[in-house]
């Protein structure tokens, strides 16, 4: 009996394991059946309702979460209706899916339905997938060609694990949709390939036709294939669709539909400060605000609109505008129906320390006639809105980039601000996008200018002059897509009438260039400067599409200016000399050779970030050159000396 003992207990207690592992089992079987409960037909989604803390994520009750997808409305080009679901290189926090490998290839960003119930379905259901998508859109190519990719599978038989690799060839560049089966097993049924771009979207029809799908817990799934390493490779997808009882021909939905973005509320800025917007509200206000509707029907759909503008910080209404209905014509369900408002100049936020300007433009149709869509889900794309923000900091941008663009080690660009009083400069915010290699600790420069004038046929023209604060800073990421980074100054800089802000790349080598966040729907482009050498030269966005001499750029860099920091006596006003500025020496950057205007300078010293001095001269009499060109590229500081005065600089040596 002894003997047999632990025998009987070894036993009890594999019954009770085995026990709480069917339990387990069971508890994590309801759980999961709960989760992916299979959704009934129609599927719709025109991802005009975002999800997630910054408003960017797909509908969590009908797309399974981990997609990548970027959902928005500014990447499109002529998108059917508010809102896409972008398709690129990087993750949903806005990072690439490899770093420290630029030319890495693979699936990226994958968007998966929820389980849906087909069966009891047939092929005589007229079962169809419709969606509409576009090839780049205002993001970056995909290429056509192919690519040899190796897929892996594992079988195992009792001990022994076998590998069974299978090289296919891969559309370099694609967007795929995938079925999936009974067997549990993803089918491609329709890709596209990086070709020819196109200014339009394209709708595609796809049936759902095989036996093999019609199960409980069908899924389709749309995966882009590309560059992993930034925002490469760009596709833009919209209404989705899939119902039965459908056709090939099956093109128009009784939906009219809010698509293109509100333009700005402020006439010469996305964003203001408050105190400097209150000084000529009326001026500062735009002349209209402009969007518009689309009607994806081949009837007349008839429409009322409105147009409300809210403070977010206060809670009141400061505007309402309502339009009487009209019935709207159209041809093919793809006529466009412009609208434009007259924003009203907001006068009632004296006293407030800030102000957030929800404007919000909606249309009431008769989209709840819907039979085959509930007119719900189809009403929740007759609103648009936008914000603009009077606050402590200048923008030009709309708060998200379509790319980023990079300088050289030898180029400048500055951004103008024109100022309606004189106030003082406490930093910068930059939106940094990652690409490539990650290029976080690495150094770059912002110069904050003076306005200087120049005569251009008898006209005096703007463009960045005197230095008046340059510093240092280093690379850092935001914590998600579109998110800024703050730059702090070290020190207020007082400002007024005209001033620029510059950055500047150190780094010579191509994989280390910093992009900085570029919005393409800009339509302040006007006030970017650049330099190749020691000229400015003005952008001119009015010739982007048509080519011409020049910087020729649509939009604005992700680049604020923020005011408010307590000026410290070192700079005045703008049009008054600097008190050090004799001490400065010139070009900055240099390839070596820097020069001082200054014949009673009695020492200069070179030193490195640290503070180590590399080279100490005591100029001789009639000296105001120094040649430097066998210090490697980067940044120094450059301490001059006049008996008791004395000026540090940052000097930048590019070879």
């Amino acid at each position: 009996m002894n003997k047999s003992l632990p025998v009987y207990l070894c036993q009890h207690r594999l019954r009770v394991l085995t026990s709480l592992l069917l339990l387990l089992t069971c508890l994590l079987s309801a759980s999961t059946g709960v989760a992916q409960s299979s959704l009934s037909l129609p599927f719709f989604d025109d991802f005009s309702k975002t999800y997630g803390t910054n408003g960017q994520q797909p509908n969590p009750a009908l797309w399974q979460p981990g997609s990548g997808v970027y959902i928005n409305n500014t990447m499109g080009i002529n998108q059917p209706t508010v809102n896409v679901a972008t398709f690129d290189g990087l993750r949903a926090n806005g990072m690439p899916y490899v770093q420290n490998n630029q030319l890495a290839q693979g699936y990226t960003d994958t968007l998966t339905s929820r389980p849906i119930n087909l069966a009891g379905q047939t092929t005589a259901s007229g079962v169809y997938l419709s969606f509409f998508y576009q090839i780049k859109g205002l993001g970056e190519s995909p290429d056509a060609g192919s690519i040899s990719v190796t897929t892996s599978r594992s079988v195992v038989a009792g001990d022994t694990i076998t590998r069974f690799d299978t090289i296919v060839t891969q559309p370099g560049d694609s967007l795929i949709l995938q079925f999936l089966g009974s067997d549990n097993a993803w089918r491609k049924v329709w890709a596209a390939v990086g070709d020819t771009t196109n200014n339009n979207f394209v709708q595609v029809f796809v049936p759902v036709s095989n036996a093999v799908y019609f199960h409980s817990g069908f899924a389709f799934r749309f995966r882009s294939f590309g560059r992993a390493s930034g925002p490469f490779d760009t596709w833009n997808l919209d209404y989705v669709y899939l119902n039965r009882g459908r056709s090939a021909n099956d093109r128009f939905v009784k939906d009219a539909a809010m698509r293109q973005a509100l333009g700005p509320f402020f006439k010469r800025y996305t964003a203001m400060p408050l105190s400097q917007y209150l000084v000529q509200p009326e001026l500062e206000t735009a002349d209209s605000i402009k969007t518009d509707i689309r009607n994806l029907n081949n009837v007349f759909n008839s429409l009322k609109s409105n147009f409300i503008v809210r403070d977010e910080v206060s809670g009141r209404t400061v505007q309402v505008d309502t339009a009487r209905a009209t019935n709207q014509f159209q041809i093919g369900g793809l006529e466009l129906f412009p609208r434009a408002v007259r924003p009203q100049p907001v006068r009632s936020l004296t006293g407030a320390t800030r102000a957030v300007l929800r404007y919000e433009y909606n249309v009431e149709t008769t989209d709840d006639q819907n039979v085959t869509i509930p007119g719900g889900v189809l009403k929740q794309n007759d609103t648009i809105s936008a914000r603009a923000v009077l606050d402590n900091y200048y923008a030009y941008d709309d708060g998200s980039w379509e790319y980023g663009l990079q300088l050289g080690p030898r180029e400048r660009v500055a951004v103008r601000f024109i100022l309606n009083k004189p106030d003082t400069m406490a930093g910068i915010q930059a939106c940094i996008v990652p690409f490539r290699t990650n290029q976080t600790g690495q150094p770059f420069v912002i110069t904050v200018y003076g306005n200087a004038t120049r005569n251009t046929n008898g006209g005096a023209t703007g463009q960045p002059g005197v230095v008046l604060y340059q510093k240092a800073f280093t690379v850092q990421y935001p914590a998600s897509r579109n998110e800024f980074v703050y730059f702090q100054f070290d020190r207020g800089i007082a400002v007024q009438d005209t001033f620029y802000i510059g950055y500047q790349q150190i780094s010579t080598s191509d994989t280390t260039f910093l992009r900085l966040g570029f919005d393409k729907n800009s339509p302040f482009g006007a006030q970017i400067f650049y330099s190749g050498g020691t000229v400015w030269e003005q952008n001119r966005p009015q010739v982007s599409q048509t080519g011409g001499v020049g910087l020729n750029l649509s939009g604005a860099f992700m680049l604020r200016a923020v005011m408010g920091g307590k000026g410290n006596g070192l700079v005045t006003a703008i049009n008054e000399p600097e008190p050090l500025a004799p001490l400065l020496a010139y070009p900055n950057p240099t390839n070596g050779l820097i020069r001082w205007e200054n014949p009673r300078l009695t020492r200069v010293d070179v030193m490195s970030l640290t503070g180590q001095i590399l080279r100490s001269v005591e100029p001789s009499r009639g000296q105001q050159t120094l040649d430097l060109s066998y210090l490697p590229d980067g940044l120094y500081l450059l301490r001059l000396l006049e008996n008791e005065r004395t000026a540090v600089q940052k000097l930048i040596i590019q070879h």
